[in-house]
């Protein structure tokens, strides 16, 4: 089928997409090639088709999400990439989209932004077969799943979902075996980065069914967009003598986007505390307008609920760390300003923790009371390496 891959109301190529697979199969027309995503890349020939589908592509589920492969039994689907065409690509990270060719669809009346969208398939995602959700799909036809949802193009492994309330577009995403920890870490690694004024988004904890997840606005607007870290790295072709973090940070500077190495710095150095294992490229980024493409800054700190030992009986034994290097204590030593540091604004940090880590049905005291002395602990060993670089 052929459509137009839009930015907003501005069109930017025409191609086509393969029935069935979701996979962009021929380059048609390019209209603007300022406003392709970034990562794409353009040669003398035209716009890449590879990095092209590799960003289409990277828009969908991961293989990796929990409950995956029931949701697809579900929808009657072999691959996540065929529920991206279901929802024109839309969704509540950026303004992308794609346009069916001579549809007439217009930005406004689509998006995730200012429209309504099907709860549907996140109901599916989190494990409801379609005959049991209450009310038909807009068909009228009970247990006729309705597509149209930002959970096709939402990244992440961890049960999620997309709801609407007060107006707002709310993120609720679960936790994982054995501890089902991850939606607590949320909440603590938000109030310690509140605790350093460090940007960051704002995490609580609300039941559904019985269970507890942690919630999230989205930072994303209308007029904005979130451009993952990978896009970043993936603009420039990284040389054999860069480092990842090099790498990164020219990357940055060559697209324009300032104090890069300050504001990732805040973020590597809450990840040292909390031990984060998982701020890979896809769980940090940066925010520009959509429409201007001027870059606004480091997005707000989010998703760090793989952190504090999340998964492991064995609190405070050695943990993995990324993107840049694989110990934190490696990591860590990129940091080379830490004059914003405060260390007492870390007073009380325990007790907040014990309080939050206490509201879960899965942790004994002993752990509890482990995490709270440690995440202590380990800011502590930031205030004495503060000593040496600042």
């Amino acid at each position: 089928m052929e459509y137009t891959l839009m930015h907003k109301n501005t069109a930017v190529v025409d191609l086509v997409i393969t029935d069935g697979a979701g996979v962009i199969t021929k380059l048609l027309k390019t209209h603007d090639e300022r406003h392709l995503p970034i990562g794409v890349h353009v040669f003398k020939s035209g716009v890449d088709r590879k990095t092209l589908n590799d960003w289409w592509l990277g828009r969908s589920i991961p293989a990796s999400r929990a409950g995956i492969d029931f949701a697809l039994q579900q929808v009657g689907v072999s691959t996540p990439a065929y529920l991206l065409e279901k929802c024109y690509g839309l969704s509540l990270s950026d303004q992308y989209w794609i346009c069916p060719m001579g549809s007439g669809l217009c930005w406004e009346n689509i998006n995730f932004f200012t429209n309504g969208f099907s709860k549907d398939m996140g109901e599916v995602l989190f494990g409801r077969e379609p005959g049991d959700l209450g009310e038909p799909g807009d068909s009228g036809n009970p247990g006729q799943l309705n597509l149209m949802s930002p959970d096709n193009t939402t990244d992440g492994w961890l049960r999620k979902k997309w709801i609407i309330a007060d107006g707002k577009r709310i993120l609720m995403k679960s936790g994982s075996d054995v501890y089902q920890q991850e939606p607590f870490n949320e909440v603590i690694a938000s109030n310690v980065m509140c605790r350093l004024d460090i940007n960051h988004v704002s995490y609580t904890l609300a039941t559904d069914s019985g269970k507890l997840y942690s919630l999230c606005e989205n930072f994303v607007t209308q007029e904005t967009e979130l451009v993952p870290a990978w896009r970043i790295i993936a603009s420039m072709k990284k040389s054999n003598q860069n480092s990842d973090f090099t790498h990164f940070l020219w990357c940055c500077d060559k697209l324009g986007i300032e104090n890069a190495e300050y504001d990732v710095a805040k973020m590597l150095t809450v990840d040292y505390i909390i031990a984060n294992e998982d701020r890979h490229y896809n769980n940090f980024g940066f925010v520009r307008n959509a429409e201007t493409l001027e870059w606004i800054g480091l997005a707000p700190v989010y998703d760090s609920g793989s952190s504090l030992w999340y998964n492991t009986a064995r609190v405070g034994c050695p943990v993995e760390s990324k993107p840049f290097k694989k110990t934190h204590d490696e990591q860590i030593k990129l940091v080379t300003d830490l004059k914003w540091f405060d260390f007492n604004a870390i007073t009380g940090t325990e007790e907040e923790i014990r309080k939050v880590l206490e509201k879960s049905d899965d942790l004994d005291n002993q752990r509890i009371c482990a995490i709270a002395r440690l995440v202590f602990e380990r800011a502590y060993q930031i205030k004495q390496m503060s000593k040496n670089v600042s």
